[in-house]
């Protein structure tokens, strides 16, 4: 990326000058790399999707056929070390056609973050889980093309939910494990930090039932860049080669207006269906809702009953012709989740990303949002997390935290603005929540100010209002935690009670989960520039994540202090 000196205008319009040279000079060459005929066969000698594509390495590391011609592009430090590490690392495309993310054009709901309620007036703390991932990624994407990113577009609880954490598998029939802890605050060593981990039972790929997908892509005019079509369709095949002959897969795509390209196919034909993925190319405007519509006809039409019927939509939420109001798309997403259809988002592209749009549909959906930033993510979300991502192994999965006012004076739940629930919602079974998908962890954390400690921070009198009953607390009991969730194809809620004692426990002697989420907490609060981060600093988070990193198989967390060390060099 150019970086562009703000004390010198002369400097500043040369530097603008060359990158736009620059930026010509790649999109020539793009167009004289990716001329196409009608009917999908390359031309200028340009590679097909049988023979191996040299300059690809990433798709080639990925196990992905290559479809975008990255030969321009350089291998990144950070792309080796994640090939080391398996990590996921900046995407490896041109820079040139990567220009620096305009945050105008894209757009984030405003966050008002919880405030601290105080425990005798509001004991009560009820909100559905998240599973989604999105807004890590996303803000993975800005840190890395040098830029901080918006403040809206952190979302706390989904930068702390991408991470997995040692926490046991269930036993009995519950479909997932409670984990608690309780330990200091460690940008507030007066409160206290407590740590809810739920985890799904995973799922071996030989044991998932099967799935009746349909692939819902936008292949408008706004998805023609190298990380918007080429990358999705490569992240689609990795997808592919991981399907069975159990599994179904139908292409539905829309621009100007919707169409079905391929129709149910057996998993086993995997030739058809990623030839199908191949020809696909952009242009047109962009019938979002016509497109929706038509998928969810295709999906009715193959239901599999006690099986996954799941439409995955990919875009970059840019929905701008037809039937595309948000209260149309939410109404008909809503009535087809009823029916067992369920939705997930794969959001891809810089620019006009319309973040808003598509986690508002994904959670409407019972379905993940992720964002695709690199193949790597790609090969995260829908090969390493196939499970989660398509299996939904409980839903309307909701989290009340009753707090002893004898024990906490105030609390705070940090993250999940837009999950929380009424008190009463809690067991009114027709009240939607967060679905979690096999293996899936979700973790949340509260800040809590004991009773009797004397604290600068300002609490919120207000009292909640039709709070139920309190619970009768154990002697020395900080709060209890409530569960309650569906079968996947149930109706009716079961209940999971726990009961939390604070042990005392310092932040350096807690485990290396509850320390890496607070850094990860922290590292949003420092992002977002929150009124609660308290003495929390980059150095601090950096110094709190390098202590809790663990084992890191997979190498996401030696990432985040990579992220954490751009912050630093930006600040």
């Amino acid at each position: 990326m150019l970086h562009l000196s703000r004390t010198s205008a002369y400097r500043k319009r040369s530097a603008q000058v060359v990158s736009l040279m620059l930026l010509c000079s790649a999109l020539i060459g793009c167009s004289s790399q990716s001329k196409t005929t009608s009917s999908g066969a390359p031309e200028n000698g340009k590679p097909t999707a049988d023979s191996a594509h040299p300059s690809s390495r990433l798709a080639q590391e990925a196990g992905a056929p290559a479809e975008a011609d990255f030969s321009t592009a350089r291998p990144q430090p950070s792309s080796r070390l994640a090939k080391e590490t398996g990590a996921p690392a900046e995407a490896n495309f041109p820079k040139t056609l990567l220009s620096r993310p305009d945050p105008e054009g894209e757009t984030y709901n405003a966050i008002q973050e919880n405030t601290f309620l105080q425990a005798k007036t509001s004991p009560f703390s009820t909100f559905g889980i998240d599973v989604d991932t999105a807004s890590y990624s996303n803000v993975r994407r800005f840190l890395n093309q040098g830029q901080m990113p918006p403040k809206d577009a952190v979302r706390i609880e989904e930068m702390i939910n991408y991470f997995t954490y040692d926490y046991p598998q269930p036993k009995g029939d519950q479909p997932f494990s409670v984990t608690t802890e309780v330990a200091a605050a460690p940008w507030n060593p007066k409160h206290r930090l407590v740590h809810v981990g739920l985890q799904g039972q995973r799922l071996s790929t030989e044991n998932l039932p099967p799935s009746n997908l349909v692939f819902l892509l936008d292949v408008s005019g706004s998805m023609n860049n190298a990380d918007k079509l080429p990358l999705l369709k490569s992240s689609l095949q990795l997808m592919v080669n991981e399907l069975n002959a159990n599994d179904r897969v139908a292409i539905v795509v829309y621009a100007g207006s919707a169409g079905l390209v391929l129709p149910s196919t057996p998993g086993s034909q995997k030739d058809t269906i990623l030839a199908a993925l191949d020809k696909l190319e952009a242009g047109g405007s962009t019938a979002g809702g016509e497109g929706l519509n038509l998928a969810y006809k295709v999906a009715q039409e193959q239901f599999i009953e006690s099986g996954n019927n799941r439409i995955i939509m990919a875009t970059d939420g840019d929905f701008n012709v037809g039937p595309s109001s948000d209260a149309d798309l939410v109404k008909l997403i809503e009535e087809k989740r009823e029916q067992g259809v369920f939705l997930t988002v794969l959001g891809f592209g810089q620019g006009n990303l319309q973040d808003a749009k598509m986690e508002q549909i994904a959670d409407k959906g019972n379905g993940q949002f992720a964002y695709i930033d690199s193949l790597l993510e790609a090969k995260k979300a829908l090969v390493k997390e196939l499970g989660g991502t398509l299996v939904a192994i409980a839903k309307d999965v909701k989290l009340q935290i009753a707090f002893n006012p004898e024990q906490v004076q105030a609390y705070r739940l940090i993250g999940y603005e837009n999950r929380v629930l009424a008190t009463q919602d809690f067991d009114d079974d027709s009240k939607d929540a967060g679905e979690l998908g096999a293996g899936h962890s979700v973790t949340a954390l509260y800040e809590v100010i004991p009773a009797g400690v004397k604290s600068d921070t300002s609490i919120s009198e207000t009292q909640a209002e039709e709070e139920a009953p309190l619970p009768t607390f154990k002697p020395n009991e900080f709060l209890q935690a409530n569960l309650r969730y569906k079968q996947p194809q149930g109706s009716k809620s079961k209940l999971i009670t726990s009961s939390v004692i604070d042990q005392g426990l310092t932040f350096q002697k807690a485990s290396n989960d509850l320390q890496f989420s607070a850094a990860v907490a922290a590292f949003g609060m420092v992002l977002r520039n929150s009124t609660h981060k308290g003495n929390a600093t980059i150095a601090q988070v950096q110094n709190w994540a390098s202590q809790s990193q663990g084992p890191d198989l997979d190498g996401y967390r030696a990432e985040f202090l990579r992220l954490v060390e751009k912050v630093k060099k930006l600040s």
